[in-house]
């Protein structure tokens, strides 16, 4: 009876979906923090490890003390602009006197013969000569920061040499530290993935199912989380090279699981159709008779228009489907000995009077 109860059998599908992936998912949990834990059992290296510290230390060294000499000569030479500015402002200010001086004594006398004139023009001389000596002390001290700057360009060259030998050394040894994350994730999740291969190949149809399928479903979230991305690429060898492996074993057993089906049913299409109909268990006949097909050569027993046997039916309901099978000969209804009513013989009692339907199926 509980075999008949297609409510019963949806509900424990469910729940035997729901203990599969709550299973899975507290196994996803332990794997995750077993995963972290072996992957601190290697160091991730940093480039600053392979750096030549005592190289770096004296290239740090001069590089404060030319920043501190270049800032020594920045301030030197800001002040000599701002005297620069001033001494400046002094000649103009001279100057506009002197032309203002120079245009009264031309309105008022000669001034070419007059000793004041030259006085005048030497004071403004000198003036402008002050100027030019702080403009070359100025420029005197921008060769010498132009100088202090191409020393500093030289050892940060020099740095930044060290830097890529350092990163050289590092991209070597990341590429080791990856190879060995992947060879320990490798160690783990690949005992998983096969032993969750086995129990799917091996176990799918055991009373224990939703347990071991999922366990199935946590191999396959360990390979493709867990160490797929992890996969060092080199070139894609390593990755392609699975993926071949993988293809080539789910190929193999895909193919050799089609072909022994097909030569089961092959050899069971020989026996005889009593032995067969013996065979027939009741989850595959009820299967059958909704989906309508052969429950023994699995094809369909609903007949088109154009099929009809050329004999009169004496029930409208079953002009659709022949009493047999007609690709393996199979008997699929038959009559009920205690009232004559056409059933699915595979089923256990006639769906008009109750009575068993397995005498029949014992006597054929």
């Amino acid at each position: 009876m509980e075999l008949n109860n297609k409510k019963l059998e949806r509900n424990s599908r469910i729940i035997y979906y729901a203990i599969s992936i709550i299973l899975c998912l507290f196994l996803i949990l332990l794997s995750n923090k077993i995963i972290d834990d072996l992957d601190r059992a290697t160091v991730r290296p940093e480039v600053s490890n392979f750096e030549d510290k005592l190289v770096q230390e004296n290239l740090s060294a001069n590089l404060k003390s030319i920043d501190a000499d270049i800032e020594n000569l920045s301030a030197k030479n800001s002040n000599i602009e701002k005297t620069i500015s001033t001494a400046r402002e002094n000649y103009d200010n001279e100057k506009q006197s002197f032309d203002n001086w120079v245009q009264t004594r031309k309105t008022l006398g000669s001034p070419d013969k007059d000793i004041e004139v030259s006085s005048r023009a030497k004071k403004l001389d000198d003036y402008y000569k002050v100027e030019q000596d702080w403009r070359n002390q100025r420029d005197n001290f921008q060769k010498q920061i132009d100088i202090k700057n191409n020393e500093r360009a030289n050892i940060q060259d020099k740095f930044n040499e060290n830097f890529r030998a350092a990163e050289l050394q590092f991209n070597v040894s990341l590429k080791k530290y990856e190879l060995k994350v992947f060879l320990i994730r490798l160690l783990f999740v690949a005992p998983i993935l096969f032993l969750g291969i086995f129990f799917f190949i091996r176990y799918r149809n055991h009373k224990y199912w939703p347990l071991f399928f999922a366990f199935t479903l946590f191999s396959f979230y360990c390979f493709f989380f867990g160490l797929l991305p992890y996969l060092p690429s080199y070139g894609g060898y390593v990755r392609n090279t699975v993926g071949i492996l993988l293809s080539a074993g789910l190929g193999y057993y895909a193919i050799k699981y089609i072909q022994r089906y097909m030569a089961l049913k092959k050899a069971e299409l020989e026996i005889s159709t009593e032995e067969r109909a013996r065979k027939i268990g009741i989850e595959v006949a009820e299967k059958a008779l909704d989906n309508h097909f052969c429950p023994s050569c699995g094809k369909d027993f609903v007949l088109k228009k154009w099929d009809f046997p050329s004999k009169t039916v004496e029930n409208e309901l079953y002009k659709y489907v022949t009493d047999f099978c007609r690709h393996c000969g199979l008997e699929l209804f038959s009559k009920c000995e205690s009232c004559g009513e056409k059933n699915f013989k595979h089923l256990a009692y006639c769906s008009s009077c109750g009575c068993s339907m397995t005498k029949n199926k014992a006597q054929t």
